[in-house]
């Protein structure tokens, strides 16, 4: 008999499963966003070379650059959706039976509820992951180059060293600037493009994940089996990369808009609108998947790790020994 599980035991389902997916996957992340940002120059030629470039010159940790932002504010992001797909496909069930169109409006309702954190969060993430690749593309200057511009120096006192590392960003840096500056707007830059994102992404991921995962649900009489893990899994790893590739083309305006520092030459957008009228002129429809096989990836593993994270019933031990 398939029982589901309360909500307080999806919602520690859904933080385990964030946190260890997040984990697991975040490089290939950082990967996706540094390739979705390159116009003209390109400092990266696909997914393996952007890692092992970053590894050179950044470290093993570097690939890890934004992934406390992301881990701080993945469990809220997933209990808000888990926790809104329930009630809307609670409150759409008639006797017990949710139709696809009921299915649809539920994950539509998640994905608009999760903005509220996903928007900030993203925003953070994309700035602390595009810092090195906007520091590997600033030329280095020589010392002919360094000593032309400007007044001539004094005689006495040698000139200062240029650093050519500027500091690091760090994410509350960001947040208090963007608080200064532009107030809580700011932090919501994108939230249009995140909305157009992930509302399309529930909408398909939810209904096909539904319905792949009914093909191994056998009748035995009136009483419905639960189909068996390993179908579980496969759907919910097939049903998240179908959806991730199908919103690539969203999810590269979204990471665009949401970058605040470009590299040289490279553009900046008025909105969704005009971001995609100067990318389809500048670099061609083919931009549009930029990252797409990385989104795969990086989603593939998270619906994988969840499905792992509910067979094994984690939420439900926990509160078991809690009580």
């Amino acid at each position: 008999e398939n029982r589901e599980p309360f909500l307080p035991a999806k919602l520690i389902n859904g933080g385990v499963a964030g946190l260890v997916g997040v984990t697991c996957v975040f490089p290939i992340d950082l990967a996706k966003t540094r390739l979705q940002n390159q116009q003209g120059v390109q400092v990266y030629k696909g997914m393996l070379d952007c890692l092992a470039k970053t590894i050179r010159s950044e470290g093993y940790f570097g690939c890890y650059r934004g992934a406390a932002v992301n881990l701080t504010l993945v469990t809220p992001e997933k209990a808000i959706k888990l926790a809104a797909n329930d009630i809307f496909r609670q409150k759409l069930s008639r006797d017990g039976h949710l139709p696809l169109w009921g299915e649809v409006l539920a994950g539509c309702g998640a994905g608009t509820c999760q903005v509220v954190v996903t928007t900030p969060m993203e925003m953070l993430k994309i700035q602390l992951q595009d810092a090195g690749r906007l520091a590997a593309q600033r030329p280095v200057p020589t010392p002919a180059q360094a000593a032309a511009p400007g007044p001539a120096p004094s005689l006495v006192a040698p000139p200062p060293a240029r650093p050519s590392q500027p500091p690091r960003p760090s994410a509350t840096g960001i947040t208090v600037e963007l608080l200064k500056t532009r107030g809580l707007a700011g932090l919501y830059r994108g939230a249009g493009a995140t909305l157009m994102r992930d509302v399309p992404f529930s909408m398909i991921y939810f209904p096909l994940f539904a319905n792949l995962n009914a093909l191994g649900v056998e009748k035995v009489g009136n009483v419905q089996t639960r189909a068996p893990f390993w179908q579980s899994f496969v759907a919910g790893c097939t049903a998240g990369s179908v959806a991730a590739v199908a919103v690539t083309p969203l999810d590269v305006i979204k990471t665009r808009l949401q970058t605040l520092q470009k590299g040289e030459g490279e553009d900046t957008y008025r909105g969704i609108i005009d971001c995609t009228r100067r990318i389809l002129r500048r670099e061609g429809p083919a931009a549009f998947l930029k990252g797409a096989t990385c989104r795969a990836l990086v989603i593939a593993p998270l619906f994988g790790i969840a499905q792992v994270v509910y067979f094994l019933g984690v939420g439900e031990a926990v509160l078991g020994l809690l009580e």
